[in-house]
Parts: structure tokens; C-alpha cells; sequence
């Protein structure tokens, strides 16, 4: 009888074992649960891992080297908002604006390569400040993710501006050398190479005033600081009853400006001329991360209710893979030491 009993007690032994094994608190190696999925979009749910298994367990910075309300930190946070989803996690936007971006990607460059502080990089103004000398980091201080967005520079006046045509500020430019004043991102940041294109090709002198960002930039257009300026549809999208489209730098007009000649056709600059936002991370950042973030945010730009955000932004998405990033990046680099570089010769 003693036997018979020790034997049940042995079987019920085991199958309680056999139980915990296969059982659902998610703690045993190699196993994961998937998310759950209420349908509502309002919460975070944790990322499907990758082939190496890495995922966020918290919520995760992005570096913007712009104040909020900039065409950057607007173009981050219609991001930020549905790559959550993906991401698993909550993504804190980190404004570090100053010295043409230099603050905020100082800050990125020295940031631990844990994965859990990323940054947008603006092109070619990244790449400008380290030919200027500008930032205490080099290219090599930074591990492409993806490319965010591309979009194409335009020149802009104020509502109230005489000038109503491109062909308008060029005569006056070259009637009144020097007297008109454009503002800018920052001295040789992107918005100011852009301006420096066209007078160079147009052939008049004007003044720079440079001022922190695009936002203080724009502003200052607007309140009739200076004549002209140069920025992106993203930039000015919250207010473009305030300003006046009058050039655009491509070879092709915009959709959204069918009007708007380019400058090519006026027989100016006749290139596309524009700036990138790519994502990054700092070196030493291991590769499982990389390949993380450069998927979720993948499907964060196919995502329909991103594009649709996006568009009622005027946010030009053009997602690129790690590799494709790093050769943007390496052109833009290219492209300031050469042609940047020969626009301000002496």
C-alpha cells in the first residue's frame, strides 16, 4: 500500500513538473510570448525580436539638435508617434538645439551605444559643421539606421514682400548689391548653402544672418527681419499662408507649387539641391540594434496611418536601408568638401 501510494505521489510530482516546464510565465530561455494586440493603437506593446533577439525594455531618446517646432522635431514626432508600435516602446524626443545642431550631435556622439539613445542627423548640415569645424565629432562618430525624409529647398519671401517672382529678387539683388539680407540655419548650415547656390549662379551679392535653427530662421522672415530666405516644405507647412514660394531647387517643379518655377529654368542653379534626415546611433552601437531599429522603422514608414500623417504634414518620406545611409551620407560629405567648399571661394 505504502509503494502504491509513494507512486502516485511520484507521477503527480511529475506532472506538475512537466507543467512549469512548458508552462506560460515567459521566463525559460528560447521561449517568447507574442504581443498582445488590443486593436487601439493607444498603447505599447513589446517589438517582435529579431533573428539575434534584441528589443528595447525601455523607452528609448531620440536626439533632435533643433528646437521643437522646427521642420526637423515636426518631421521626428510624426514619426516618433506610430513607431512606438514597432519599437515596443515609448520614444522620448530629446530637443538639444545649438550651434547649427553641433550641441545635439556632440551629445549623440558621446551617448552609450546601448540602443537606447538614438539621433536625426541633418544633410549636409552634419557634414558641413565637421568641414567647418564646427562640432566636436567626425563621421565616424555616428552608425547609420535609416534615412527618414528627403525633401527639396525652395525660396521663400514673406506674404507681404514685394518680390512676388524669383526674377523680381534677382534684379533687385543685382540693382542694390549687399542691401538684402536672407536669413539662415547657421552659418554654411544647409538652408544657407542653398541660399549661397543661387546667388553664386544668379551672380549678386546679399548679407547672411544666421540664426540657431530653422524655426528662428522662418521666423524671422516672417516678422520682416530680412528679404528672403531658403527652407523646406516641412519647414514652413504650419504656416505657408505667411510666405511666398518663389524658386525651387530641382529639375523638376513640385507638386505641391506646380506654379513655382525651379531655378534651372530661370538660368540659375539647374540641380536638385535639398536636405535628408537619417536616423543614427552612436558608434560602437552593436549590430542587433542596428538591424532592430532599421526594421521597426521600416514598417513604421509603410505604415498607412504614418503615410497619411505624414503627407498632412508635408513630410516627403524616402526611407533607405543601413547601407544605403551610409552611402548618403558619404556623398553628402563628398558634396560639402567639394561643391560646398567652391561656392565660398575667395
Amino acid at each position: 500500500m505504502k509503494k502504491k501510494v509513494l507512486a502516485l505521489i511520484l507521477a503527480a510530482l511529475m506532472l506538475l513538473s512537466l507543467c512549469a516546464c512548458g508552462g506560460g510565465s515567459g521566463d525559460n530561455a528560447g521561449t517568447t510570448s507574442p504581443p498582445s494586440d488590443t486593436g487601439t493603437g493607444d498603447t505599447n506593446t513589446p517589438a517582435e525580436p529579431t533573428a539575434t533577439g534584441w528589443t528595447p525594455s525601455e523607452p528609448v531618446n531620440i536626439i533632435v539638435a533643433y528646437k521643437a517646432g522646427s521642420g526637423t522635431d515636426n518631421t521626428a514626432r510624426v514619426l516618433s508617434a506610430y513607431a512606438d508600435k514597432y519599437i515596443g516602446q515609448t520614444i522620448v524626443i530629446d530637443n538639444q538645439e545649438g550651434g547649427s545642431g553641433s550641441i545635439g550631435w556632440t551629445a549623440l556622439s558621446q551617448a552609450k551605444p546601448d540602443g537606447y539613445t538614438l539621433g536625426f542627423v541633418n544633410l549636409p548640415t552634419l557634414c558641413s559643421n565637421i568641414v567647418e569645424g564646427l562640432g566636436d565629432y567626425t563621421m565616424e562618430d555616428f552608425v547609420p539606421i535609416c534615412n527618414h525624409v528627403t525633401e527639396t529647398s525652395v525660396i521663400l519671401v514673406a506674404a507681404n514682400s514685394p518680390f512676388d517672382t524669383l526674377e523680381d529678387l534677382v534684379t533687385y539683388a543685382k540693382d542694390h548689391p549687399g542691401e538684402l539680407k536672407a536669413s539662415t540655419n547657421g552659418n554654411k548650415a544647409s538652408n544657407h548653402i542653398a541660399v549661397q547656390l543661387l546667388s553664386t549662379t544668379a551672380g549678386f551679392e546679399y548679407t547672411a544672418i544666421p540664426y540657431g535653427g530653422t524655426a528662428d530662421q522662418l521666423l524671422a522672415l516672417r516678422q520682416g527681419e530680412v528679404d528672403f530666405s531658403s527652407a523646406k516644405l516641412a519647414d514652413f507647412s504650419a504656416f505657408t499662408s505667411e510666405v511666398k514660394v518663389l524658386g525651387v531647387f530641382d529639375t523638376k517643379r513640385l507638386a505641391e507649387y506646380p506654379d513655382v518655377p525651379t531655378l534651372g529654368e530661370a538660368g540659375y542653379y539647374d540641380q536638385w539641391y535639398g536636405s535628408a534626415r537619417a536616423i543614427v546611433a552612436p558608434k560602437d552601437t552593436p549590430q542587433e540594434i542596428i538591424d532592430f531599429y532599421a526594421d521597426a522603422f521600416k514598417q513604421t514608414m509603410e505604415d498607412s496611418a504614418y503615410l497619411d500623417a505624414a503627407v498632412k504634414a508635408s513630410v516627403t518620406t524616402e526611407y533607405m536601408d543601413p547601407a544605403a545611409t551610409a552611402a548618403l551620407l558619404d556623398a553628402q560629405y563628398t558634396f560639402c568638401t567639394d561643391t560646398v567648399s567652391s561656392i565660398w571661394a575667395e
